[in-house]
């Protein structure tokens, strides 16, 4: 089982943050590596990497915005690189389903021969509590532009269970694991889901990509965001990624957490209460 230290980069986001937690009830040594750490990590400034790498084993890395970014896979083989010329043997890539810029990043990441696995991951559960869709969900009614198209979304308490298992145990590097929940829903399903175990209304509305990413333009969203929104809504989500696979069992030996488990759970806390 590896004990040395273990650096989360992207340590503050909706993963690192419960993979930190869980590294630490093991009694591991682990750092987050963000902007706000105390050794900052920023993906725009690679003059941050090295010391936010230095004196760790091993890495999980979760991208931001998003892999699917033209200079994602670019900036994944540097920081491989950095990586192996601080020590590293093994990197944990959180990657995302059917998208050409992942494969890319993924691509580049084994060709820097450190040890990797991959982690594939489906939408979170959490965007509809931890992200872009909560404030709408609140309020009652989510719009997107997103159709009949079904998506098996994977709990990140799931993601994080993974990425420790593969961050312990060696028998997972050099594999590629696909994490999705094992059941596909769309988000109108997703959402009738959710007002079902809150017990309010909640409704789902498709519009247009023009009214959506001109409501995101709007509200003020950088132009960069809104077009990774477009290419996530325009593109991959078209049925490609509407198949649910077996990688948190494998990881695991257990089955991945149901979007009615997810609901029940979150609902109960009184987050999604009026």
């Amino acid at each position: 089982m590896q004990t040395s230290e273990i650096v989360l980069v992207g340590g503050s986001g909706k993963t690192g943050g419960r993979i930190i937690k869980r590294l630490e009830a093991r009694g591991l040594s682990v750092r987050a590596a963000s902007r706000s750490s105390a050794r900052p990590f920023d993906w725009e400034d690679r003059s941050t990497w090295r010391g936010a790498l230095q004196g760790a084993s091993s890495a999980y890395v979760a991208f931001q915005p998003d892999l699917s970014v033209a200079w994602a896979a670019e900036a994944i083989e540097a920081l491989a690189r950095v990586a192996v010329e601080c020590g590293l043997e093994h990197i944990v890539l959180l990657s995302g389903r059917g998208e050409e810029g992942a494969q890319r990043s993924e691509a580049a990441l084994k060709a820097s021969g450190i040890n990797t696995t991959i982690l594939r991951a489906s939408w979170f559960c959490q965007n509809f509590s931890e992200g872009a869709f909560l404030e709408q969900i609140l309020a009652g009614r989510l719009q997107l532009p997103a159709g009949e198209v079904s998506e098996p979304f994977i709990d990140a308490d799931d993601i994080a269970d993974a990425a420790v298992g593969a961050l312990t145990h060696p028998s997972h590097r050099n594999k590629t694991y696909e994490l999705t929940g094992p059941r596909a829903l769309t988000f109108r399903q997703a959402v009738a889901e959710i007002a079902q175990a809150t017990g309010r209304p909640i409704e789902y509305e498709q519009v247009s990509m023009a009214d959506f990413t001109g409501g995101l333009a709007a509200a003020g969203l950088p132009q960069g965001l809104i077009d990774l929104l477009d290419e996530l809504f325009g593109q991959v989500l078209d049925g490609r990624n509407a198949s649910t696979m077996g990688g948190v069992a494998e990881i695991l030996g257990r089955p991945a957490t149901d979007f009615s488990q997810y609901a029940r759970r979150t609902a109960a806390t009184g987050l999604w209460s009026a």
